[in-house]
């Protein structure tokens, strides 16, 4: 399957009605008139949106049989799957990475503080630091 052919798949799958068909199909095959019976549209509406899943890859239809059942292949969402599956692992890896980088910074600044308090004899534990504001109060507007 071509990387052409993957984002048709992508795009095929954007449209609710479309998601909805698929999954009805995982559950069973259908026919376009069972499949139009769920939809307040026409059958020949169900029947467009059954052809660009087609030609997407993730459904197809029998061609020898008289009711031309459709149904899912199987090997186009597996690879669908592991496209999205390649991108959740790259994705959890960086999340990894940032949240050792961040316990990291967290530990620094515990480190930082507790050396600031001890080293500093003016500091005093007990009593609250000035906020901001309090700070600019006699600062000129």
């Amino acid at each position: 399957m071509a990387v052409d052919q993957l984002s048709r798949a992508f795009v095929a799958l954007a449209d609710p009605t479309r998601r909805d068909i698929v999954a009805r199909l995982s559950a069973r095959n259908a026919t376009v008139g069972e499949l139009a019976e769920s939809y307040p549209m026409s059958m020949q509406a169900v029947s467009k949106h059954l052809k660009v899943l087609e030609e997407a890859g993730p459904v197809s239809r029998s061609r020898g049989a008289p009711r031309r059942p459709c149904h899912l292949e199987p090997q186009v969402l597996d690879l669908m799957t592991s496209r999205i599956e390649r991108y959740r692992h790259q994705t959890e890896e960086r999340f990894s990475r940032l949240d050792a980088v961040l316990a990291a910074m967290d530990s620094t600044d515990v480190n930082t503080d507790t050396a600031t308090e001890t080293d500093s004899p003016d500091t005093k534990a007990d009593e609250p630091r000035p906020t901001r504001a309090e700070k600019n109060e006699g600062a000129p507007p």
